[in-house]
Parts: structure tokens; C-alpha cells; sequence
């Protein structure tokens, strides 16, 4: 298993993606912005790599600024086993044992995935006593509680600090040696 993409790829299914069964396979379907062009080669990549028997193909929606990004294969609803029934924020997440031990090795992808999918970098600027200040910042949001944990469960494994903020869906990271850290690994988003 290509632990570094599966890790990237968990992350972004568990955002933005969805596992259904087509006729005998299933297909792992993505849905993403069309103006990240990068991200949507990667993501293309990462299921070429880790399913390598099925091809990735990306399909611009006609009208929406949208694409999704699909491939079909069997092996996918063994490789995603979060699958199922209804949303994933009303479902039980979680990972398997051989999930974990990858998310364990390879957190920084792992996060890299949500942040892709659900999270955002922003330079965030207050005025205090008058003068303007400047910094960056990070936000994941996610209404299920079982994903949020699964990421703030990687975040605390690199020692990034992160707070809640708005009603506790999204997690903040402000600390500016936590955003040098994701920095260091998220790159942007585009």
C-alpha cells in the first residue's frame, strides 16, 4: 500500500468524497472546486496510485463551477470502508486498524487531505488599540464529530496547537509556530 497517497487520499474522502456501488464495483467519487487545479491532478494521482488497476478521470460539471473526479473499481469498498448509507456526519466514522497504523505513519498527509477538502488558509487581520495586525491562519470545518476528532487527533500527534471556534465546527490554528508547521506541509490551496 503507498501509504504517503492513501493517507492524502483518506483525508480527502473523508471530506469532500463519496463510495457507492455501480452495478459490480464501486466507485470512489470526489467533488471538488474547479478553480484548484492542482489539487485535482493530486487527487486524480493519488487514486491512480493507490488503486493502480483503475483509472482516475475528472469530469467538469456543464454549467457549476464544480468538477468531480471518479474511478470505479471492487477494490474500493474494501480500501474505504467509511462507506455507507447516508451522510458521514450522521454515521459512526471511524478507521479501521490498518487505517490507523497508516494515519499514525503518514498524519501530515493525512491532515494535508481534510485541510484539501473541508480546511482553508487565511491571513486573518485585527485592528488592536488602533493598529492593524496581520497573521495567518488556518480552519478546518466539519460538521461530524468523528472526522474533527480524527483530525485534531493527528494535529495533537505533531504537536500543532488548535482551538475551536464557531460553535465548535471549526478548528482553529493560529499559533504561529502550528501554522509554520502546516505551512511546512499543506502548501496552498489552489
Amino acid at each position: 500500500m503507498p501509504e504517503r497517497d492513501y493517507s492524502y487520499l483518506l483525508g480527502i474522502y473523508l471530506g469532500d468524497g463519496t463510495v457507492v456501488r455501480v452495478g459490480r464495483c464501486f466507485a470512489l467519487r470526489v467533488f471538488m472546486d474547479s478553480r484548484y487545479t492542482n489539487i485535482i491532478a493530486e487527487v486524480a494521482e493519488a487514486m491512480r496510485v493507490v488503486n493502480p488497476r483503475s483509472l482516475a478521470s475528472v469530469y467538469p460539471h456543464p454549467r457549476h463551477n464544480f468538477v468531480t473526479i471518479a474511478s470505479y473499481s471492487k477494490a474500493w469498498g474494501c480500501l474505504i470502508p467509511q462507506h455507507g448509507p447516508g451522510r458521514k456526519h450522521e454515521r459512526k466514522i471511524e478507521l479501521a486498524p490498518w487505517q490507523e497504523a497508516i494515519v499514525d505513519r503518514e498524519p501530515g498527509q493525512f491532515i494535508r487531505g481534510l485541510i484539501h477538502a473541508d480546511g482553508c488558509g487565511v491571513m486573518n487581520r485585527v485592528v488592536v488599540n488602533g493598529k492593524d495586525y496581520a497573521y495567518s491562519r488556518y480552519f478546518f470545518t466539519q460538521v461530524s464529530k468523528d472526522i474533527q476528532e480524527l483530525f485534531c487527533r493527528s494535529l495533537r500527534q505533531l504537536r500543532i496547537d488548535y482551538t475551536f471556534a464557531s460553535r465548535g465546527k471549526d478548528v482553529s490554528i493560529a499559533r504561529r509556530e502550528s501554522v509554520a508547521r502546516l505551512d511546512s506541509f499543506v502548501g496552498p490551496k489552489s
